[in-house]
């Protein structure tokens, strides 16, 4: 790496899809105060929604990812309306 332009905190962080519980391990400089353990080795983890592992363009599948009710506050916002 090239010196003095990265962040000093840049570290292999675990990345865990909340989704399916998938969990990748790449280098970060997200800051978390939350820790997982993954084949014996204690990372800092990141939770994420959605990563390529439930994507419906990765995966091929159509889910509906609602966070927080969103969704339904969609259809009940709108159902209601004429065209």
């Amino acid at each position: 790496m090239k010196k003095g332009i990265h962040p000093e905190n840049y570290r292999l962080v675990a990345f865990k899809d909340m989704s399916n519980d998938e969990v990748f391990i790449t280098r970060s400089c997200a800051n978390t105060r939350e820790t997982l353990e993954v084949n014996g080795v204690e990372y800092p983890v990141v939770k994420v929604e959605i990563s390529n592992t439930s994507h419906p363009f990765y995966t091929g599948k159509m889910k509906l990812v609602d966070t927080a009710g969103r969704v339904d506050k969609f259809y009940q916002r709108y159902s209601n309306k004429k065209k």
